[in-house]
């Protein structure tokens, strides 16, 4: 029986290509515009999480700051539930990032002697939000002469910007993308829902007569559903695969540009997981939308009649 169904299905879509092509196509788009936007999300939600938890901040020490009050102090970061990863960099410590960073040119750290180098201690926030607020709290310690961020943040007075900005990104990204997906969505659906009418009403006669000898409800919308999920299906792969090859070829250059950042996982089996999850919620939906689309069809003729 569902060979006899899949068959008239297949025939329906022989005699109107064209149909069959606007719908591919609009799903096409639609479901390739989906998984764009969900590696969006997933990239900027990575880009803010990665700021939001490196290590940033370094609360530079006072040359007369005893051990006993510089373990004091870093006991009392670590216990915070704020703070994470709270590290002690000594002189000699701060003197051989500086040599590092100017390996390229050895004489600058020729001239250089650990004594201008204060000890520090870096640590991360597990909130940017918590940030302004621990640094003011830090600045009072009778140890700390001064607090500096990491190159990545800049200034102090650019740390709610910098949070701000990717916020705001991440924000666009989820809300814009959303919108844009869900503006699709909705033309593709009109476009099954006039399609499949125009089906049922080019084969009014039949159904007729499929009534007269008794054939039943199910008989006769199942080859409708099994069309609208046709186009779903072939909609939902082709959109995800185009999607997925231009990911996958333009990953290496993201992965090269952002460096550290975790904007795209470096492993491909993660990078699968991710795309896979994504190809099993876009058929979830896809699933959605015929069926939704094709039932409303049919429940329009049948009271238009």
């Amino acid at each position: 029986m569902a060979n006899i169904h899949l068959k008239t299905a297949l025939d329906y879509i022989k005699r109107s290509p064209f149909q069959a092509l606007a719908a591919t196509f609009v799903l096409s788009l639609t479901f390739f515009v989906a998984t764009l936007v969900s590696i969006l999300v997933y990239s900027s939600s990575q880009l803010l999480s990665y700021f939001e938890t490196r290590p940033q901040v370094i609360a530079f020490l006072k040359d007369n700051a005893t051990e006993s009050q510089i373990a004091e102090l870093s006991g009392r970061l670590s216990s915070d539930t704020r703070i994470k990863e709270v590290k002690y960099v000594s002189k000699e410590e701060a003197l051989a990032i500086y040599k590092k960073a100017t390996s390229d040119n050895p004489l600058l750290g020729e001239l250089v002697s650990p004594t201008i180098f204060p000890a520090s201690l870096e640590f991360s926030v597990n909130d940017l939000t918590f940030a302004q607020g621990i640094i003011d709290e830090v600045k009072n310690e009778t140890v700390v002469d001064s607090v500096g961020f990491t190159a990545a943040l800049g200034g102090e007075e650019s740390l709610q910007d910098v949070v701000g900005r990717l916020r705001t990104i991440t924000t666009y990204v989820r809300f814009g993308g959303g919108i844009f997906t869900g503006i699709l969505a909705l033309a593709s659906f009109m476009i099954l829902l006039i399609i499949i009418s125009m089906r049922i009403a080019m084969r009014r006669e039949e159904v007729e007569i499929l009534n007269l000898i008794g054939a039943t409800r199910k008989f006769i919308r199942s080859p409708i559903i099994l069309e609208t999920l046709i186009y779903s299906t072939v909609g939902v792969m082709i959109g995800w695969t185009i999607a997925f090859i231009m990911v996958l070829y333009s990953a290496p250059g993201l992965l090269s540009y952002f460096g550290d950042v975790p904007v795209l996982p470096r492993d491909t089996l993660s990078l699968l997981i991710i795309f896979g999850v994504v190809l099993g919620v876009e058929f979830v939906f896809g699933i959605i939308l015929s069926l939704s689309g094709s039932l409303l069809a049919i429940s329009r003729v049948r009271r238009a009649r």
